[in-house]
């Protein structure tokens, strides 16, 4: 287990009933187990992001909040009713759910205000309100235009200025950002953040990408094979993974053996580190006993470039990053660890360089049997 991991939780919280809650919720196709124990509460304005792999079953989770998959257990929640419960579905057009999906789903032969007015037919204040969502999310000046004279980024505005302009209850949205370029997802993802916020309105975005959950999200619950594996902030997940999939999908880094020499110390297990720089001193117990074998996650930033230390390292892979290169360092035992530098040291490969460790905390796990 790891040093002060955050758990999942287990019960949902007692005290006045949260905007949305998704209760101990399971999804079956057939015999197939999809999702299952799906549990975690949102207050009315935050913003929430199930992250983890394709086939992981957040997607699902999605369809489920959306209505548009029955539940094989347990409640979907808002506002205090029940939307979804076994053998009770409320349809997805009844819930005041507004989507926005990967490919947009704009419609091509309607201008742009045409598309965010779309769901507005009959209110008196359509207008109004189309104009006040073009301007909110900074595309007014493209009114007339069509999806086809729009850049994906913009795209992807007008589907948000589209769900947003009914004022839905809550907002789901589904890889939104995938159709994008790298450089464009964490950006558009930082400003669709800025609007939800300013609209007050709750979101839950499902993404395998973890930067654009960092960028977006006040909450992230991390899913593997249909389960929750951690419901945390952004720092929690990555510096207090709580386990070894957690710690391996969030962030980068490198797992370490190390021995438990007491409750306040352990010792890396690295022949050319001596004995007393080995060993570290920890402000938190451990939880294992002495002489337990553990594996200890060292971050990029956990391995400092210092060309004083004695301790070596080879490079055996760099990749430019801007203002720093990620570096994978080779120990003379073959254990690779990684270095985030500023890009002013510019190494060559199969160099030798001097690292030292800075653990200012320290995440450890049980060694796995062999």
């Amino acid at each position: 287990m790891p040093l002060a991991a955050a758990p999942v939780p287990s019960t949902l919280p007692a005290a006045s009933e949260p905007w949305l809650v998704v209760d101990d919720i399971a999804l079956r196709y057939g015999a197939r187990t999809v999702v299952e124990h799906l549990s975690f509460a949102l207050p009315q304005g935050a913003i929430a992001c199930l992250l983890g792999p394709s086939g992981c079953g957040k997607t699902s989770a999605l369809r489920a909040m959306a209505g548009f998959e029955p539940l094989a257990a347990g409640q979907v929640r808002l506002a205090g009713e029940v939307l979804s419960e076994p053998g009770r579905i409320t349809p997805p057009e009844k819930r005041r759910i507004g989507m926005v999906f990967q490919d947009y789903a704009l419609f091509p032969h309607l201008t742009v205000s045409q598309n965010v007015g779309f769901g507005l037919h009959g209110r008196a204040d359509a207008d109004q309100r189309v104009a006040h969502m073009l301007d909110t999310v900074g595309l007014s000046a493209k009114a007339k235009r069509y999806p086809h004279e729009l850049s994906g980024g913009q795209q992807q505005r007008v589907a948000l200025a589209r769900a947003l302009a009914p004022q839905p209850s809550i907002l789901l949205l589904d890889e939104p950002f995938s159709n994008l370029d790298v450089a464009l997802r964490e950006r558009l993802a930082a400003e669709v953040r800025d609007i939800l916020k300013a609209t007050q309105t709750t979101a839950v975005l499902v993404t395998h990408d973890q930067h654009e959950a960092f960028a977006m999200a006040d909450v992230i619950g991390v899913m593997a094979e249909g389960r929750l594996q951690q419901w945390d902030t952004a720092y929690g997940l990555y510096h207090r993974p709580a386990n070894r999939r957690v710690a391996n999908f969030v962030g980068q880094g490198a797992f370490v053996p190390a021995t438990v020499t007491d409750a306040h110390h352990l010792r890396l297990q690295l022949d050319e580190v001596d004995a007393d720089q080995a060993t570290f001193a920890l402000d938190d117990a451990l939880p294992f006993a002495p002489g337990t074998l553990v594996d200890v996650l060292l971050r990029p930033d956990d391995v400092v470039h210092n060309d004083d230390s004695q301790v070596k390292a080879r490079v055996v892979h760099k990749a430019f990053k801007g203002a720093e290169f990620l570096y994978t360092l080779a120990l003379a035992n073959g254990t690779e660890v990684l270095s985030m530098v500023p890009s002013h040291h510019d190494h060559a490969m199969g160099e030798a360089i001097g690292i030292q460790l800075d653990l200012s905390h320290v995440v450890a796990f049980e060694r796995p049997s062999t």
